[in-house]
């Protein structure tokens, strides 16, 4: 697993660009060497860890989420 949190930022971008290399790749799309390159990774990588940088985006999402719709519905304060 992710022991640093820098891995787990690591895991994470590799995960969003092995999405995007596996949407490219299903509409038949050349591929760069680079997005083979995270293709590869992400298929390599353990069921563990690619479980980790899921949740650890979904969690980091749904916090930006909440705090942006905090602020931007949040009711005024009377005095």
């Amino acid at each position: 697993m992710a022991d640093e949190p820098s891995e787990l930022f690591d895991d994470i971008y590799v995960g969003l660009r092995a999405g995007a290399a596996g949407r490219k790749k299903r509409r038949g799309e050349p591929l760069s060497p680079e997005e083979r390159e995270a293709l590869g990774r992400w298929q390599r990588m353990s069921t563990g860890r690619k479980a980790v940088a899921v949740g650890g985006f979904a969690v980091g999402t749904f916090g930006l989420g909440f705090t942006v719709g905090g602020l931007v519905f949040r009711r005024s304060r009377k005095a």
